[in-house]
């Protein structure tokens, strides 16, 4: 990696947007994106997403009806990148994966293999190769849209969505655009790494939880 050390993001550079605010204006700027790359960086190990039926099939436990329900996403996940691939609109993922594994990221890596398998790109590193940029505290987690807009994704202390910080300054999202690329480049591909780690582990123990309150 050219850059073994993350880029700073300091909240004053950048404009906080909550939640809803967050999610309008990233969909605005990824449709208005033609014959550009995006990327996201996932390095948090687990979250508590809202109102995701697979989700909470993994929070009840039961593992079944969490994985029938990733794969019943299918058609989904072609038809939004199709959308892209029509527009010219590359998005990459890189998904740091620590171990032992957390039932979240154990579940979240099928859903990222099925969008692999429907045109994705997906790679995977692990906490090592991102050790050099964690003397301070964790990676944030970061989406950049088309080489132009930045978004930290802000969650909770218990991994609840929690809007962003938008950055549009162009030699930050350039350094993150090309740290982030530079772990992709040394990551695996999603296929290989599930079939080597992910395909045959049994059930994650994950005793029955109740569904976070609405806040």
């Amino acid at each position: 990696m050219s850059d073994p050390y993350v880029p700073r993001l300091p909240p004053e550079l950048g404009e906080k947007l909550v939640r809803d605010d967050y999610r309008g204006d990233f969909k605005d700027r990824s449709t208005d994106i033609r014959n550009g790359c995006s990327w996201k960086l996932e390095r948090l190990q687990h979250f508590e997403e809202i109102g995701d039926p697979g989700r909470d099939a993994l929070r009840r436990g039961d593992w079944d009806e969490a994985l029938r329900l990733v794969e019943g996403q299918r058609e989904d996940f072609l038809t939004a990148i199709r959308a892209h691939t029509d527009r010219g609109h590359v998005f990459r993922r890189v998904r740091v994966v620590a171990q032992p594994l957390t039932p979240y990221v154990q579940w979240e890596l099928h859903s990222l293999r099925l969008q692999a398998e429907c045109g994705r790109p997906v790679r995977v590193v692990s906490t090592e190769a991102v050790a050099a940029a964690e003397t301070a505290g964790l990676l944030p987690e970061v989406v950049i849209l088309g080489g132009r807009t930045l978004y930290r994704i802000l969650y909770t202390d218990s991994g609840r969505p929690d809007g962003a910080i938008r950055y549009t300054d162009p030699e930050t999202v350039r350094r993150w655009e090309r740290y982030i690329a530079d772990l992709y480049d040394s990551g695996e591909d999603i296929a290989a790494y599930f079939a080597r780690e992910i395909a045959d582990l049994p059930a994650p123990k994950t005793p029955p939880t109740p569904p976070p309150r609405p806040e």
